[in-house]
């Protein structure tokens, strides 16, 4: 279901959708419905899962770590280190600390 999903821009909505999926697939396996009233959180402690936005945390985490790990010349990389035109350096630098350009 979260397949791919560290390059997903993650939206609260994206998430409540994969987690309502999750919850009706795991009351599915513990025959539960709706109308049973049972907490997600029994639920989950009976399956023996974490919550779905962990997971997409930690897929995220994971992913930056192994593009922080990439070479500097890897194209990945490389954007990082973009100059655009018109933003300078220096100007940028003047605008953080306050000063007038």
């Amino acid at each position: 279901m979260i397949y791919g999903a560290e390059c997903w821009p993650a939206k609260k909505k994206h998430t409540n959708k994969i987690n309502v999926a999750e919850m009706r697939m795991l009351r599915w396996m513990c025959g539960y419905t709706r109308k049973d009233r049972m907490r997600n959180e029994y639920i989950r402690k009976k399956v023996g899962v974490a919550p779905i936005e962990d997971k997409l945390r930690e897929s995220r985490l994971r992913w930056f770590g192994h593009l922080n790990r990439r070479p500097i010349e890897a194209p990945v990389r490389k954007i990082e280190y973009w100059i655009l035109p018109m933003y300078k350096e220096e100007e940028g630098d003047q605008r953080r600390h306050g000063k007038k350009l």
